[in-house]
């Protein structure tokens, strides 16, 4: 009898200490699934954070070559439309002083004056206007488009399909000024690049959604190329996509010209 008990309490014993090991196997396996699942989660944030931190590394070089290249335009511009006509008026005004000089020369002199100055205030006219256009300014997206539209048209090189609906302030100043910035570089593209005969140009809203397409049927690039993005003006666009927190796709191929798809939430977005 008394070594049945004695069986007996081993036989409990051991499915205790057995229960117990078991507890503690499992507790071990719990805890190391745990940390190696915490560890490549960590392992995938950081990742993450690194993507992002390359990523806005590309948006912050992109930017600075984007401005360097503005500012260098800036520069060629002024010194082209500017400085260089009034090194003429420069010299004609030492002209004037000098003597024996005979009124008929000092009527042409002041008619070759009065020519140059009259180019210098157009030009510098279209730089300022270039640098932040005033109808934008004082009259809104709407009418800055619509005026840089007629522009196209007036040259005579394009057909040019648009419709706009906008309403007033829908995105702020800001914003409005990325949207008018991305249309201009498109256009100036298609201008100087794309051989393009026909553009079509789209901006409406939905609820609170600005939607901005468009397209032209010039002889497209290939989107693999950085040198095309780069310098076709694209990775400004790309860096206003960002700003405007926009979705931005862009589909082109050689001999296919170009499709842009922009959208953006309004500035009373939720």
């Amino acid at each position: 009898m008394v070594e049945e008990l004695f069986s007996a309490e081993n036989q409990i014993g051991s499915i205790v200490l057995g229960a117990i090991g078991l507890l503690l196997l499992m507790s071990l396996a719990i805890v190391l699934f745990f940390y190696f699942t915490r560890k490549r989660i960590i392992k995938s944030e950081l990742e993450k954070a690194k993507l992002e931190i390359d990523h806005q590394k590309e948006l912050l070089q992109s930017t600075i070559i984007t401005q360097e290249e503005e500012r260098k335009r800036i520069a060629q511009d002024l010194h082209d439309a500017i400085s260089s006509k009034l090194n003429v008026v420069s010299l004609n005004a030492h002209l004037l002083v000098e003597n024996n000089i005979t009124a008929q020369e000092v009527s042409k002199i002041g008619t070759s004056i009065e020519k140059v100055t009259s180019t210098v205030l157009e030009n510098s006219r279209r730089i300022a206007h270039d640098l932040l256009p005033p109808t934008l300014d004082k009259f809104g997206l709407l009418a800055a488009l619509e005026e840089l539209c007629e522009e196209l048209i007036e040259t005579g090189k394009f057909e040019l399909d648009y419709k706009l609906d906008y309403p007033m302030a829908f995105l702020d100043a800001n914003n409005e000024l990325h949207i008018f910035r991305v249309v201009q570089e498109l256009m100036s593209n298609s201008i100087k690049h794309s051989g393009a005969a026909n553009i079509t140009l789209r901006l409406n809203t939905e609820e609170n959604l600005l939607s901005l397409q468009y397209q032209d049927d010039g002889k497209g690039f290939d989107m693999g190329s950085t040198k095309n993005m780069k310098g076709l003006g694209l990775s400004g666009i790309k860096h206003r996509a960002v700003i405007l927190e926009g979705e931005l796709e862009v589909e082109s191929s050689d001999g296919n010209g170009i499709l842009v798809n922009l959208k953006t939430l309004g500035k009373h977005a939720n």
